[in-house]
Protein backbone atom coordinates (compact mmCIF):
# COMPACT_ATOMS: atom_id res chain seq x y z
CA UNK A 1 0.00 0.00 0.00
CA UNK A 2 1.29 3.46 -1.03
CA UNK A 3 2.16 5.82 1.93
CA UNK A 4 1.09 9.34 1.63
CA UNK A 5 3.68 11.88 1.39
CA UNK A 6 2.54 15.64 2.19
CA UNK A 7 3.80 18.33 0.52
CA UNK A 8 3.99 22.10 0.84
CA UNK A 9 5.51 24.79 -1.78
CA UNK A 10 7.57 27.55 -0.59
CA UNK A 11 4.96 30.38 -1.72
CA UNK A 12 3.51 32.83 0.79
CA UNK A 13 1.64 35.86 1.10
CA UNK A 14 0.27 37.70 3.94
CA UNK A 15 -2.34 35.55 4.67
CA UNK A 16 -0.28 32.65 5.09
CA UNK A 17 3.25 32.01 5.32
CA UNK A 18 5.62 29.00 4.86
CA UNK A 19 5.60 29.03 8.97
CA UNK A 20 2.01 28.81 9.29
CA UNK A 21 2.43 25.61 6.35
CA UNK A 22 4.67 23.86 9.06
CA UNK A 23 2.31 23.90 10.96
CA UNK A 24 -0.15 22.86 9.00
CA UNK A 25 1.81 20.06 7.47
CA UNK A 26 2.25 18.95 11.06
CA UNK A 27 -1.70 18.96 11.41
CA UNK A 28 -2.08 16.33 8.52
CA UNK A 29 -0.08 14.16 10.60
CA UNK A 30 -2.60 13.63 13.07
CA UNK A 31 -0.20 14.24 16.31
CA UNK A 32 -2.95 14.34 18.32
CA UNK A 33 -3.79 10.96 17.76
CA UNK A 34 -0.56 9.53 18.46
CA UNK A 35 0.53 12.00 21.14
CA UNK A 36 -0.81 12.04 24.45
CA UNK A 37 -1.04 14.98 27.48
CA UNK A 38 2.20 15.15 29.12
CA UNK A 39 4.29 12.67 26.94
CA UNK A 40 7.72 13.41 26.54
CA UNK A 41 8.07 14.47 23.05
CA UNK A 42 11.70 14.64 21.26
CA UNK A 43 11.71 16.69 18.60
CA UNK A 44 15.04 15.41 16.90
CA UNK A 45 16.97 17.81 14.73
CA UNK A 46 20.21 18.65 13.33
CA UNK A 47 21.67 21.75 14.76
CA UNK A 48 24.74 22.28 12.64
CA UNK A 49 27.92 22.82 13.22
CA UNK A 50 29.65 25.89 14.07
CA UNK A 51 29.78 27.50 10.79
CA UNK A 52 27.45 25.85 8.93
CA UNK A 53 24.07 27.72 7.83
CA UNK A 54 22.11 25.21 5.57
CA UNK A 55 20.65 24.13 9.00
CA UNK A 56 16.60 24.57 9.22
CA UNK A 57 16.04 27.71 10.24
CA UNK A 58 14.90 27.69 14.56
CA UNK A 59 11.79 30.01 13.75
CA UNK A 60 10.34 27.00 11.20
CA UNK A 61 10.89 24.75 14.26
CA UNK A 62 8.85 26.74 16.82
CA UNK A 63 5.64 26.04 14.79
CA UNK A 64 5.82 22.16 15.98
CA UNK A 65 7.16 22.93 19.22
CA UNK A 66 3.88 25.50 19.48
CA UNK A 67 1.90 22.75 18.09
CA UNK A 68 2.77 20.16 20.51
CA UNK A 69 2.52 22.76 23.19
CA UNK A 70 -1.25 22.86 22.22
CA UNK A 71 -2.06 19.29 22.48
CA UNK A 72 -0.42 19.64 26.16
CA UNK A 73 2.79 17.16 25.43
CA UNK A 74 6.19 18.06 26.91
CA UNK A 75 8.60 18.91 23.85
CA UNK A 76 12.43 19.22 24.00
CA UNK A 77 14.79 19.53 21.12
CA UNK A 78 17.47 17.41 20.93
CA UNK A 79 20.28 15.89 19.45
CA UNK A 80 23.25 13.59 19.86
CA UNK A 81 27.24 14.11 20.29
CA UNK A 82 29.41 13.38 17.14
CA UNK A 83 31.49 10.80 16.36
CA UNK A 84 34.38 12.95 14.88
CA UNK A 85 35.80 15.89 16.91
CA UNK A 86 34.32 19.00 16.31
CA UNK A 87 31.95 21.65 17.85
CA UNK A 88 29.31 19.48 18.60
CA UNK A 89 31.70 16.15 20.21
CA UNK A 90 30.53 16.73 23.44
CA UNK A 91 26.99 18.63 25.35
CA UNK A 92 28.69 21.38 26.48
CA UNK A 93 30.54 23.00 23.19
CA UNK A 94 27.39 21.55 21.29
CA UNK A 95 24.62 23.05 23.36
CA UNK A 96 27.36 26.63 22.95
CA UNK A 97 27.13 25.67 18.98
CA UNK A 98 23.28 25.47 18.75
CA UNK A 99 22.58 28.33 21.04
CA UNK A 100 25.03 30.52 18.41
CA UNK A 101 22.93 28.92 15.46
CA UNK A 102 19.87 30.38 17.28
CA UNK A 103 18.62 26.84 18.65
CA UNK A 104 17.28 28.49 22.21
CA UNK A 105 14.31 28.28 24.20
CA UNK A 106 13.43 31.96 23.76
CA UNK A 107 13.20 31.34 19.90
CA UNK A 108 12.19 27.89 19.46
CA UNK A 109 10.21 27.35 22.62
CA UNK A 110 11.51 23.83 24.03
CA UNK A 111 14.53 23.31 26.18
CA UNK A 112 17.41 21.22 24.68
CA UNK A 113 18.86 18.02 25.50
CA UNK A 114 21.91 16.75 24.43
CA UNK A 115 20.30 13.20 23.85
CA UNK A 116 23.29 11.18 24.78
CA UNK A 117 24.78 13.15 27.33
CA UNK A 118 27.94 14.79 28.59
CA UNK A 119 30.12 12.62 26.62
CA UNK A 120 27.73 10.45 24.59
CA UNK A 121 27.43 7.68 27.09
CA UNK A 122 24.16 7.95 28.13
CA UNK A 123 23.27 4.91 26.19
CA UNK A 124 20.42 2.75 26.14
CA UNK A 125 21.60 -0.58 24.88
CA UNK A 126 18.53 -2.11 23.00
CA UNK A 127 18.23 -5.66 21.64
CA UNK A 128 17.75 -6.06 17.83
CA UNK A 129 17.71 -8.77 15.44
CA UNK A 130 20.02 -7.85 12.57
CA UNK A 131 22.00 -9.04 10.31
CA UNK A 132 24.51 -6.68 11.44
CA UNK A 133 23.39 -5.76 15.05
CA UNK A 134 22.57 -7.54 17.76
CA UNK A 135 22.41 -4.73 20.37
CA UNK A 136 21.72 -1.33 19.41
CA UNK A 137 23.71 1.46 21.20
CA UNK A 138 21.21 4.21 21.44
CA UNK A 139 20.63 7.66 22.85
CA UNK A 140 19.25 6.58 26.18
CA UNK A 141 17.09 10.25 26.43
CA UNK A 142 15.63 9.78 22.79
CA UNK A 143 14.94 6.10 23.04
CA UNK A 144 13.03 6.45 26.40
CA UNK A 145 11.07 9.22 25.12
CA UNK A 146 7.26 8.68 24.90
CA UNK A 147 7.50 10.26 20.93
CA UNK A 148 9.69 10.87 18.41
CA UNK A 149 9.35 14.50 15.97
CA UNK A 150 11.54 14.08 12.92
CA UNK A 151 12.90 17.36 11.41
CA UNK A 152 14.83 16.55 8.43
CA UNK A 153 16.89 18.69 6.51
CA UNK A 154 17.65 16.84 3.24
CA UNK A 155 20.74 17.11 1.84
CA UNK A 156 23.80 15.10 0.05
CA UNK A 157 26.27 13.20 2.06
CA UNK A 158 29.41 11.35 1.22
CA UNK A 159 28.68 7.94 3.05
CA UNK A 160 24.95 7.53 2.53
CA UNK A 161 24.52 9.62 -1.18
CA UNK A 162 21.75 11.74 0.72
CA UNK A 163 21.23 12.38 4.70
CA UNK A 164 17.48 12.21 5.05
CA UNK A 165 15.51 10.98 7.75
CA UNK A 166 16.69 7.63 7.79
CA UNK A 167 20.12 8.70 8.72
CA UNK A 168 18.34 11.51 10.87
CA UNK A 169 17.11 9.06 13.00
CA UNK A 170 19.80 5.73 12.28
CA UNK A 171 23.04 7.62 12.95
CA UNK A 172 21.49 11.05 14.39
CA UNK A 173 20.11 8.38 17.35
CA UNK A 174 22.98 6.76 18.38
CA UNK A 175 25.16 7.19 21.13
CA UNK A 176 28.80 7.89 20.63
CA UNK A 177 29.55 3.93 20.66
CA UNK A 178 26.57 3.09 18.40
CA UNK A 179 27.70 5.39 15.85
CA UNK A 180 31.09 3.72 15.89
CA UNK A 181 29.64 0.54 15.62
CA UNK A 182 28.08 1.93 12.27
CA UNK A 183 31.34 3.31 11.15
CA UNK A 184 34.07 0.92 11.93
CA UNK A 185 34.69 -2.46 12.57
CA UNK A 186 37.96 -2.63 14.27
CA UNK A 187 39.26 -0.47 17.00
CA UNK A 188 40.33 3.57 17.20
CA UNK A 189 43.85 3.97 16.63
CA UNK A 190 46.37 6.14 18.31
CA UNK A 191 49.52 9.05 16.50
CA UNK A 192 52.47 8.11 17.97
CA UNK A 193 53.49 11.63 17.20
CA UNK A 194 50.59 13.54 18.81
CA UNK A 195 50.07 10.65 21.77
CA UNK A 196 52.29 12.36 24.86
CA UNK A 197 51.69 9.23 27.39
CA UNK A 198 49.63 10.93 29.86
CA UNK A 199 47.03 8.28 30.53
CA UNK A 200 44.24 10.50 30.32
CA UNK A 201 42.63 7.86 27.55
CA UNK A 202 43.18 5.04 30.28
CA UNK A 203 41.23 6.42 32.47
CA UNK A 204 38.24 6.55 30.08
CA UNK A 205 38.64 2.92 28.67
CA UNK A 206 35.82 0.95 30.31
CA UNK A 207 37.19 -2.00 28.36
CA UNK A 208 40.65 -2.09 30.03
CA UNK A 209 41.99 -1.87 26.55
CA UNK A 210 44.58 0.75 26.45
CA UNK A 211 47.35 0.39 28.45
CA UNK A 212 50.96 2.88 28.94
CA UNK A 213 53.63 1.28 27.28
CA UNK A 214 57.75 2.91 27.17
CA UNK A 215 59.43 5.23 30.07
CA UNK A 216 59.85 8.77 30.05
CA UNK A 217 59.41 10.57 26.83
CA UNK A 218 59.20 7.16 25.04
CA UNK A 219 55.83 6.58 26.94
CA UNK A 220 53.19 6.27 24.69
CA UNK A 221 49.17 4.74 25.07
CA UNK A 222 48.62 1.41 22.94
CA UNK A 223 44.70 -0.02 22.30
CA UNK A 224 44.70 -3.69 22.50
CA UNK A 225 42.30 -4.63 20.06
CA UNK A 226 40.93 -7.50 21.43
CA UNK A 227 39.68 -5.66 24.79
CA UNK A 228 38.38 -2.94 22.60
CA UNK A 229 34.25 -2.37 23.41
CA UNK A 230 34.40 0.11 20.69
CA UNK A 231 32.22 2.81 23.33
CA UNK A 232 35.09 5.24 21.13
CA UNK A 233 34.94 7.51 24.52
CA UNK A 234 38.94 7.44 24.49
CA UNK A 235 38.74 9.48 21.75
CA UNK A 236 36.80 12.46 22.95
CA UNK A 237 39.29 12.09 26.62
CA UNK A 238 42.60 12.66 24.32
CA UNK A 239 43.43 16.11 24.73
CA UNK A 240 45.87 15.76 22.17
CA UNK A 241 43.51 14.24 19.72
CA UNK A 242 45.99 11.65 19.43
CA UNK A 243 43.16 8.94 19.00
CA UNK A 244 41.11 8.99 15.93
CA UNK A 245 38.06 6.84 14.13
CA UNK A 246 39.42 4.48 11.70
CA UNK A 247 36.67 4.85 8.55
CA UNK A 248 37.11 1.63 7.69
CA UNK A 249 33.32 0.49 7.22
CA UNK A 250 32.04 -0.36 3.68
CA UNK A 251 29.34 1.73 2.10
CA UNK A 252 26.84 -0.97 1.91
CA UNK A 253 27.28 -2.51 5.39
CA UNK A 254 27.22 1.30 6.76
CA UNK A 255 23.73 1.69 5.12
CA UNK A 256 22.60 -1.91 6.13
CA UNK A 257 24.13 -0.70 9.92
CA UNK A 258 22.32 2.77 9.51
CA UNK A 259 18.83 1.56 8.53
CA UNK A 260 19.31 -1.14 11.52
CA UNK A 261 19.95 1.63 14.31
CA UNK A 262 17.21 3.39 12.39
CA UNK A 263 14.53 0.38 13.14
CA UNK A 264 15.82 0.04 16.62
CA UNK A 265 15.53 3.36 17.48
CA UNK A 266 11.94 3.28 16.23
CA UNK A 267 10.92 0.13 17.67
CA UNK A 268 9.26 0.90 20.27
CA UNK A 269 7.89 3.99 18.68
CA UNK A 270 5.12 2.18 17.10
CA UNK A 271 3.10 4.59 15.53
CA UNK A 272 4.26 7.50 17.69
CA UNK A 273 7.17 8.61 15.58
CA UNK A 274 6.32 11.35 12.85
CA UNK A 275 8.92 12.78 10.11
CA UNK A 276 8.89 16.66 8.64
CA UNK A 277 11.64 16.99 5.65
CA UNK A 278 12.90 20.18 4.38
CA UNK A 279 14.18 19.85 0.71
CA UNK A 280 15.71 23.70 1.24
CA UNK A 281 19.27 25.01 0.84
CA UNK A 282 20.22 21.06 -0.01
CA UNK A 283 24.16 21.86 0.11
CA UNK A 284 26.02 18.61 -1.51
CA UNK A 285 27.61 17.75 2.04
CA UNK A 286 26.51 16.99 5.97
CA UNK A 287 25.36 19.83 7.88
CA UNK A 288 28.48 17.98 9.91
CA UNK A 289 30.61 20.47 8.20
CA UNK A 290 31.59 24.11 9.11
CA UNK A 291 30.86 25.43 6.01
CA UNK A 292 27.95 24.69 3.18
CA UNK A 293 28.36 25.03 -0.52
CA UNK A 294 25.90 26.39 -2.26
CA UNK A 295 22.56 24.30 -2.75
CA UNK A 296 22.55 22.11 -5.88
CA UNK A 297 18.85 22.18 -6.36
CA UNK A 298 16.52 25.10 -6.06
CA UNK A 299 14.34 25.13 -2.48
CA UNK A 300 11.57 22.55 -3.24
CA UNK A 301 9.66 22.86 -0.26
CA UNK A 302 8.71 21.05 2.96
CA UNK A 303 7.55 17.18 2.82
CA UNK A 304 5.44 15.28 6.16
CA UNK A 305 4.73 11.91 6.51
CA UNK A 306 4.10 8.75 9.33
CA UNK A 307 6.54 6.86 6.91
CA UNK A 308 10.61 7.70 6.78
CA UNK A 309 11.19 5.34 3.60
CA UNK A 310 8.56 7.26 1.86
CA UNK A 311 9.84 10.62 2.75
CA UNK A 312 13.16 9.67 2.00
CA UNK A 313 12.27 8.29 -1.28
CA UNK A 314 9.77 11.49 -2.03
CA UNK A 315 12.86 13.82 -1.57
CA UNK A 316 15.13 11.96 -3.29
CA UNK A 317 13.01 12.00 -6.46
CA UNK A 318 12.38 15.08 -6.14
CA UNK A 319 15.52 16.46 -5.70
CA UNK A 320 16.50 14.34 -9.14
CA UNK A 321 13.65 16.01 -11.17
CA UNK A 322 14.47 19.08 -10.45
CA UNK A 323 16.92 21.59 -13.07
CA UNK A 324 20.22 21.96 -11.20
CA UNK A 325 21.05 25.18 -9.38
CA UNK A 326 22.77 27.22 -11.85
CA UNK A 327 24.24 28.82 -8.91
CA UNK A 328 26.23 25.49 -7.79
CA UNK A 329 30.05 25.16 -8.64
CA UNK A 330 29.37 21.24 -8.21
CA UNK A 331 27.68 20.46 -11.21
CA UNK A 332 29.18 21.70 -14.78
CA UNK A 333 25.49 20.82 -16.11
CA UNK A 334 22.86 18.78 -14.78
CA UNK A 335 19.48 18.00 -17.12
CA UNK A 336 15.91 17.58 -15.11
CA UNK A 337 15.75 13.74 -14.05
CA UNK A 338 19.58 13.20 -13.66
CA UNK A 339 20.84 11.34 -10.42
CA UNK A 340 22.10 13.94 -8.93
CA UNK A 341 23.26 12.04 -5.92
CA UNK A 342 25.33 9.49 -8.23
CA UNK A 343 26.79 12.48 -9.62
CA UNK A 344 28.16 13.51 -6.44
CA UNK A 345 28.94 10.53 -5.46
CA UNK A 346 29.84 7.82 -8.20
CA UNK A 347 30.37 5.01 -6.19
CA UNK A 348 27.77 5.28 -3.60
CA UNK A 349 24.33 3.62 -4.67
CA UNK A 350 22.22 5.64 -2.06
CA UNK A 351 19.04 3.69 -3.46
CA UNK A 352 20.33 0.84 -0.96
CA UNK A 353 19.11 2.37 2.16
CA UNK A 354 15.85 2.49 0.94
CA UNK A 355 15.28 -0.88 -0.25
CA UNK A 356 17.40 -2.28 2.64
CA UNK A 357 14.74 -0.14 4.69
CA UNK A 358 11.71 -1.66 3.08
CA UNK A 359 12.81 -4.97 3.20
CA UNK A 360 13.29 -4.40 7.12
CA UNK A 361 9.54 -3.10 7.22
CA UNK A 362 10.58 0.31 7.78
CA UNK A 363 8.62 1.85 5.54
CA UNK A 364 8.00 1.34 1.78
CA UNK A 365 9.02 3.22 -1.66
CA UNK A 366 5.80 3.65 -2.97
CA UNK A 367 4.18 6.75 -1.87
CA UNK A 368 1.59 9.26 -3.37
CA UNK A 369 2.99 12.85 -3.11
CA UNK A 370 0.07 15.02 -2.42
CA UNK A 371 -0.58 19.13 -2.08
CA UNK A 372 -0.67 20.34 1.00
CA UNK A 373 -3.76 22.61 0.04
CA UNK A 374 -5.29 19.44 -1.88
CA UNK A 375 -5.24 17.68 1.46
CA UNK A 376 -6.55 20.45 3.48
CA UNK A 377 -9.35 21.38 0.78
CA UNK A 378 -10.52 17.31 1.60
CA UNK A 379 -10.09 17.24 4.96
CA UNK A 380 -12.20 20.16 4.93
CA UNK A 381 -14.76 18.45 3.02
CA UNK A 382 -14.53 15.53 4.69
CA UNK A 383 -15.34 17.35 7.99
CA UNK A 384 -18.62 19.04 6.42
CA UNK A 385 -19.82 15.68 5.43
CA UNK A 386 -19.48 14.63 9.08
CA UNK A 387 -21.48 17.26 10.39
Amino acid sequence: MAANVFRADLSANRKRNVVAKVGQLLDLLEPEERFSPRDLIAVKIHFGEAGNTAFIRPQLVREVINRLHRLKTKPFLTDTNTLYVGSRTEAHTHLITAFDNGFTREVTGAPLIIADGLRGNNSADVPFRGNHVQRAHLAADIYYADGLVVLTHFKGHELAGFGGALKNVGMGCASRAGKLEQHSNISPKISKKRCIGCGDCTVWCRGGAIVLEGQGKARRAHINPENCVGCAECVLACKQFAIAIQWNQSIPVFMEKMVEYAAAALQNKKQKALFITFITDVSPLCDCYPFSDSPIVPNLGILASTDPVAIDAAAADLVNQAPANPASKVFDSAPHGEDKFRKLFPEIDWRHQLSYAEELGLGTTDYVLIDLDEALSDRSSSQDTMV
